[in-house]
C-alpha cells in the first residue's frame, strides 16, 4: 500500500522567513511557491536531492487547520506524506483496518496530488497524509 515517503510538511508562521532559512542557510532547492486555496495554506516546496520533500505551510486564514495547528502547538512538523499508488483502495483498507480517517474522500493537493489525511488518533498521536501523484 505505502511507496514511500513524499514530504514532510512543516508549520510555519512567517512562510518568507522559513524560506530563507531552508533556501539560503541549508541550500535546499526551491522549487515553488503555491497557494491551496480548499486548505487554506501557502506552501513553499524544497527538494532534499532525493526523496523526501520539504514542504513548508503558512495558514492564508486564521481558521485554516495549519493556523489552528500553530495555535495549538507553534512551528514545527505537521504532519508525514506517504505515497501510495491508489489513494481509494487505501483508504478502504486502512478504514476497513479501524483507522480513523479525517478526508473519507481524497482531495487535491499541491500539483495537483490527490490526498487525504489519517487521523492522529489513529497513528500514535501522527498526523499521515495519504499522497498519490498524477
Amino acid at each position: 500500500m505505502i511507496v514511500g515517503i513524499d514530504h514532510l510538511g512543516i508549520a510555519v508562521s512567517n512562510l518568507d522567513e522559513a524560506i530563507s532559512l531552508y533556501r539560503d542557510v541549508f541550500s535546499l532547492k526551491l522549487e515553488g511557491v503555491h497557494v491551496v486555496e480548499e486548505q487554506r495554506v501557502r506552501v513553499a516546496s524544497f527538494s532534499t536531492g532525493g526523496e523526501p520533500r520539504i514542504e513548508l505551510l503558512e495558514p492564508t486564514e486564521s481558521e485554516s487547520p495549519i493556523a489552528k495547528s500553530l495555535n495549538r502547538r507553534g512551528e514545527g512538523v505537521h504532519h508525514i506524506a506517504l505515497k501510495v499508488r491508489n489513494i481509494k483502495t487505501a483508504l478502504e483498507e486502512l478504514r476497513e483496518k479501524g483507522l480513523k480517517l479525517v478526508d473519507e474522500k481524497p482531495r487535491i493537493g499541491v500539483g495537483g496530488a490527490k490526498i487525504a489525511f489519517i487521523h492522529p488518533k489513529s497513528t500514535r498521536n501522527v498526523l499521515l497524509e495519504l499522497c498519490e501523484k498524477p
